[in-house]
């Protein structure tokens, strides 16, 4: 069986709700107002409307798996990129530090 938005959508409202109430009455106990049942009947929707569009990412990223990310080449060549221009960086630190002394007088 399928896993589907819409599925979640209404497990999480069926198990939140009451079927002889309404969703700003849902988790009214005792000591709970109206302001707090609508609380967590927002909170709810916001659980919901996560779920489903983190599922409907999953399902494009199965449906289409090259998104134009980063290959690794890609990757390797910064890396050895920014590892040489330090190297060099660095080098010519050392030797003007070295030569210092011999430099002032040019």
């Amino acid at each position: 069986m399928k896993h589907t938005a819409a599925r979640t959508r209404r497990a999480v409202l069926r198990a939140t709700t009451h079927s002889h109430t309404g969703p700003h009455t849902a988790f009214r106990g005792p000591g709970r107002s109206r302001r707090a049942a609508r609380a967590w009947a927002r909170a709810n929707g916001a659980v919901v409307r996560l779920t489903t569009r983190v599922q409907e990412g999953l399902e494009e990223a199965a449906r289409r798996p090259d998104r134009g990310d980063i290959s690794t080449t890609t990757v390797i060549i910064w890396v050895a990129a920014v590892t040489g221009a330090v190297l060099i960086a660095g080098t010519i630190a050392v030797v003007i530090a070295k030569y210092n002394g011999q430099l002032n007088g040019l």
